[in-house]
């Protein structure tokens, strides 16, 4: 989640997924719709080349699903996929910095690394707008 300014991303907790990722839909969309959301930042896998390995088609996939699940809610919210490379490292880094051990790390890494990845889209988000502001004037 962010702040209502969009200018801190922050942890809002994990949603636990067991065999079936696309059971997730139901979870997430829930919570996009009571926490009046409009806009998602999905991690996109794509491997060190910057190619679409498996795990990215099945981000793609899952991102795709979502946005129609939330179609069929009639809620109007954007669907991105965004580059999640380094984030995990980022994320390890980080934790590291607030005095957590590597063994502690495992159950906060993931959350950690969705804060990363929502604080690269507001940190982007923020310098194409300053960036057409600038040309407006």
């Amino acid at each position: 989640m962010s702040d209502p300014e969009l200018t801190f991303a922050h942890p809002e907790g994990n949603v636990v997924v067991r065999g079936d990722y696309f059971q997730a839909l139901y979870e997430v969309s829930d919570f996009i719709e009571d926490h009046d959301v409009d806009h998602v930042v999905v991690g996109y896998p794509l491997l060190l080349d910057g190619t679409e390995g498996k795990s990215a088609k099945k981000a793609r996939r899952w991102a795709k699903a979502l946005s129609r699940q939330l179609d069929s809610r009639q809620l109007a919210v954007t669907v991105e996929l965004l580059d999640e490379r380094m984030t995990t490292v980022s994320a390890h880094r980080q934790l590291s910095e607030a005095g957590l051990s590597m063994r502690s790390h495992r159950p906060n890494v993931d959350q950690q690394s969705a804060v990363v990845l929502l604080q690269a889209a507001l940190d982007a988000a923020a310098r194409n707008k300053t960036a057409s502001v600038g040309l407006e004037g």
